[in-house]
């Protein structure tokens, strides 16, 4: 039997922690991830302030505790000094996966300037992969299904379609995408 996927999210906003707004960022995660992943998967949600030590321990608790394939955190990626999620993220992992940064700037250059000013990272904890996206909800989506020409067709690619074969090679769990949302790629031989 197919281990089920287990997703954490995390978004970590100082404002949106003490009830100043509503958070945006988990809910957009939450639903893209719905539009995109075939079949059913199980999701543990964090609302946490910008302060590294928290945004680290919870980190920790979801690869180590709750034993998250993937985890996806939102917001606290810019160089202000609050925005510590980067740094959080890189002090808890084991390796870097410094493509997913570099892909989720090269696809928000796409649409803003200030993509140059993200610091957002990947890396891996234990087999876990831990991805930083940005703040915004069209920001969120834009990153992870890339840019598509007025047809729908993939321009540039968005970092989702690496993440299957990405948790595959980490501990074998097999998702499965819907392609109209964003195209999973694996080699002919990891594909079942």
């Amino acid at each position: 039997m197919n281990k089920q996927l287990k997703i954490g999210l995390v978004s970590v906003s100082d404002r949106a922690s003490t009830g100043v707004y509503q958070d945006q960022g988990l809910p957009a995660l939450e639903s893209w991830l719905k539009s995109a992943i075939v079949g059913e998967f199980t999701i543990e949600s964090r609302l946490i302030p910008d302060e590294q030590p928290l945004i680290e321990q919870t980190l920790i608790e979801l690869v180590d505790t709750h034993h998250c394939d993937l985890v996806l955190t939102t917001g606290g990626t810019g160089p202000a000094k609050r925005d510590v999620t980067p740094d959080a993220t890189l002090a808890v992992a084991d390796r870097e996966m410094p493509g997913f940064g570099e892909q989720m700037r090269q696809v928000s250059l796409h649409f803003v300037p200030t993509a140059l000013l993200s610091r957002q990272v990947g890396v891996i904890r234990a087999e876990s992969l831990i991805l930083n996206l940005p703040g915004q909800p069209k920001a969120i989506q834009e990153t992870l299904e890339g840019v598509k020409d007025a047809d729908g067709h993939s321009v540039v690619q968005g970092i989702f379609s690496a993440v299957p074969y990405c948790l595959q090679l980490l501990s074998g769990i097999y998702v499965e995408t819907h392609d109209a949302v964003v195209r999973a790629f694996r080699p002919k031989s990891a594909r079942r």
